[in-house]
């Protein structure tokens, strides 16, 4: 069976990619010799690896450190665009509508740039990370089939036993695994995806007793002293805020 990675961190975190100063750019499309585009290099460290003309610059935004693909990422990601035709059409696209810019070329830039982000992070998770993080889990075939459970159902009474079954491992070797691969214990990731979802839920004005029930805390006060940890500052605070 088919496993997406990627659609519950598209559903949580909202990922918007807008025109921006080379400065300020964490997307970069560089061009070659001829002029035509050569290479996308999307991450904080963009700047410092464009090598040759800059065509197109634009900021990303997908939840920052609190999305958990996005802190596992390495300070940049390439794509040659001589070896993906079609990430080099969705660059020729966005070109033309930076360049005649017509009505709604703000939104037409943010849904390709969406796209060839995806596309990226797709060649990414297939080549796998040697760096431990939640990447490097979602490249693994067996592990991430258990990831994507607890992105997909947080609120789940998840144990290692549940999550082993999930991966196709033995308890041990599952716990071996993640441990080494994600550099958290499958509680530990757990525990961190829920109380950033919470977060995300309060933040937009949800009750405290209903975000602890929907993410498996059995009462309120057990979740406030973990998100207080988490965050260092009370569930009740934040949503007043």
């Amino acid at each position: 069976m088919r496993i997406d990675r990627l659609t519950t961190l598209m559903k949580r975190f909202q990922l918007s990619v807008r025109p921006a100063p080379e400065a300020a750019a964490t997307l970069l499309v560089t061009a070659c010799g001829n002029g035509d585009p050569a290479q996308v290099i999307f991450g904080s460290g963009a700047q410092a690896q464009a090598t040759g003309p800059i065509l197109i610059s634009a900021r990303v935004d997908w939840g920052g450190t609190a999305n958990p693909l996005m802190a596992a990422l390495p300070g940049h990601v390439t794509l040659d665009l001589c070896d993906d035709p079609e990430a080099a059409s969705l660059v020729g696209l966005m070109l033309a509508e930076l360049r005649a810019q017509r009505c709604g070329v703000d939104s037409v830039i943010d849904r390709l740039g969406e796209v060839l982000i995806v596309r990226m992070l797709r060649a990414r998770i297939e080549a796998g990370s040697a760096q431990p993080g939640v990447l490097a889990g979602l490249a693994d075939p067996r592990l991430s089939r258990a990831i994507v459970a607890i992105h997909d159902a947080p609120g789940r009474d998840w144990r290692n036993e549940d999550l082993a079954q999930e991966a196709g491992l033995s308890l041990s070797r599952f716990a071996e695994t993640f441990l080494a691969t994600v550099g958290e214990t499958p509680a530990s990731y757990l525990r961190r995806w829920r109380l950033t979802l919470a977060r995300q839920d309060l933040e937009r004005g949800d009750r405290v007793e209903q975000v602890a029930r929907r993410y498996g805390y059995r009462s309120p006060d057990g979740f406030a002293r973990a998100f207080r940890k988490r965050f260092g500052v009370k569930p009740l605070a934040l949503r007043a805020g």
